[in-house]
């Protein structure tokens, strides 16, 4: 996706106070380290000045991020994200036969030893928790998938690529958490953030926003 009029090719909703994209698959949410300076922020900003940083997707999912207008309303709508007042559900498509609905509550935690991966740690001080529920299986290239809906209840890095492969069903086309077979099968990291509710900053009103996946 071309850098060039980026806002509006992925503008979901957009008032005075904040606006709603669809990220790109592919594509950081802020800078990366050293030169990868190509970042969702840095697009806004150079169409919109005034985007304020709100929260982040990992740079291969894709799906709904909301970004702030200004300070009030980045102080207001962060507060939602870090006290876990908003509802968030993610779309993935994961490898193998995964069938009715559960709960992961393991601690995810960074390897130090294997950057960026993180693991299921059990013994890790921050919980962590993903609630999943089967949707539809079917096959790609002969191999069996499931199509789940994600609700993650706390927010930490990598969670639900974690959680699934703690289940024994990665993420089709992680590169980190999957293996060779199944990161094959498609060409992206089959996770997207497809829904997003929050309180909107000024007047109160509960918002609703969906994105459907286009896996």
């Amino acid at each position: 996706m071309s850098s060039q009029n980026f806002l509006q090719q992925t503008l979901i909703h957009r008032d005075e106070h904040f606006i709603v994209i669809n990220k790109p698959a592919g594509l950081l949410s802020v800078p990366g380290k050293g030169d990868l300076t190509d970042c969702v922020i840095n697009r806004l900003l150079a169409e919109e000045p005034n985007t304020l940083l709100i929260h982040r997707l990992d740079r291969d999912t894709s799906g709904i991020l909301v970004f702030a207008l200004n300070k009030a309303a980045q102080s207001h709508i962060s507060k939602q994200f870090q006290n876990r007042q908003t509802d968030k559900q993610y779309h993935a498509l994961v490898s193998g036969i995964l069938t009715g609905e559960g709960s992961v509550d393991v601690p995810v935690n960074y390897d130090p030893a294997r950057p960026p991966l993180h693991i299921a740690d059990p013994t890790y001080h921050k919980p962590a928790l993903t609630h999943w529920q089967a949707v539809e299986q079917f096959e790609i290239h002969n191999q069996p998938v499931t199509r789940v809906k994600l609700t993650p209840i706390t927010g930490r890095s990598h969670q639900l690529r974690v959680h699934m492969q703690y289940l024994g069903h990665a993420i089709v086309g992680d590169e980190l958490y999957a293996s060779e077979a199944d990161c094959k099968l498609m060409p992206r990291l089959c996770l997207h953030a497809e829904q997003l509710s929050f309180f909107h900053p000024v007047t109160g009103d509960t918002l609703n926003f969906f994105c459907p996946a286009p896996f």
